[in-house]
């Protein structure tokens, strides 16, 4: 017994272990990263501040898209790769609407920028939720009994049709809009540091989208249902609740969100094409990732994260890699999130985040 007794409390004893080679890579990795950017600050603050302000707008931007993907995710399991692609027609559909329907041209007066802004937003809104549930509804719902594999490379397959529509209605190269507020205007500028309105309309547009989501799924029957159908889908079947309808709503929410990122993508970048859709749905799948994908505030979180690095990583001036690097550090990103820590910044664990 008193061997055992000392088996049992030989542990409480153990106060510290060697941490292991992956950790320390880790440590050593995010150290690194600091002292560049607060070797940066110092050499330069004004152009510090004016990039991190930079970085928040595209984290604004990008957390739109990746809350849809942590939506479908949270409730499915599956990783919806089409989504990029239904933010690219939303994009497509906002530029159209704006130029062609309403006759749009460079800096408009306000009083009729702000109805065109809200009609646009609630046309490509509403075409990219009903182009997300016509996809559920073909591809993914037949195969909601199948094994994981088969809804993972329809989806593949339905991002791939998506962007042959956006190739065969806009063609191969860029659809334009015009630049509906002056880049010289700003918000502000201070010490060196301006923040113009065609940056700021982006956080304008993106908070109250956010705020009604948190809203949605927290406060409302709906909401309610969804975060049931995301815990255990036989129980809420069981407590009355519509499963497929549930599912349908949130890809509803999902392309509402993406018709949405992709009017305030063409308003920032004035510009779109057809395969533009996959490229950043993939840096905002990066961003659902390295937040906990499944979890709403760490999509945001990890959004925010990837636009500031990315905002660095082109902007600052001692030692950047610069834009060509851009995309390989996201992905690089994800591979060390992958590696170090694939539960997320937020530790929302999933089947495979173990």
């Amino acid at each position: 017994m008193a061997t055992e007794a000392r088996t049992e409390a030989a542990p409480i004893g153990k106060t510290w272990q060697r941490p292991g080679f992956v950790p320390l890579t880790g440590l050593g990795l995010v150290l690194a990263l600091l002292l560049w950017l607060f070797y940066n600050l110092y050499l330069h603050p004004a152009d510090f501040f004016q990039v991190l302000l930079i970085g928040v707008t595209l984290g604004a931007l990008y957390g739109v898209v990746a809350l849809g993907y942590t939506l479908v995710y949270g409730i499915l399991e599956l990783i919806n790769f089409a989504h990029g692609d239904v933010f690219m027609l939303g994009g497509m559909i906002s530029a159209t609407f704006m130029t062609e329907v309403f006759g749009l041209h460079n800096n408009p007066s306000i009083g009729y920028l702000i109805p065109v802004l809200l009609a646009t937003l609630a046309v490509a809104m509403v075409g990219c939720g009903l182009i997300n549930v016509t996809v559920e509804r073909i591809a993914y719902k037949p195969l909601r009994g199948a094994p994981r594999l088969a809804p993972l490379i329809t989806a593949i397959g339905a991002s791939f049709i998506l962007q042959n529509v956006g190739l065969v209605w806009k063609g191969s190269g860029y659809t334009s809009v015009p630049y509906i507020i002056r880049r010289s205007s700003n918000v502000f500028s201070v010490a060196g540091v301006t923040y113009p309105w065609f940056r700021f309309i982006v956080i304008l547009l993106v908070v109250p989208l956010l705020l009604g989501l948190v809203y949605l799924v927290q406060a409302t029957r709906q909401g309610k249902a969804m975060r049931a159908v995301a815990q255990d889908k036989d129980a809420a079947a069981m407590m009355g609740i519509n499963v497929n309808r549930t599912i349908s709503f949130t890809f509803l929410i999902a392309g509402l969100l993406a018709g949405a990122a992709g009017l305030i993508y063409v308003t920032y970048e004035t510009e779109i094409r057809f395969d533009q859709g996959f490229q950043l749905g993939l840096i905002a799948f990066t961003c659902a990732v390295f937040g906990g994908i499944g979890n709403l505030p760490g999509a945001v979180l990890g959004a925010l994260v990837i636009g500031l690095i990315q905002a660095f990583n082109e902007g600052l001036t001692w030692h950047s890699p610069g834009s060509t690097w851009t995309e390989s550090i996201v992905f690089s990103i994800l591979i060390l999130i992958l590696v170090f820590r694939p539960e997320g910044l937020l530790g929302e664990r999933t089947p495979e985040g173990g």
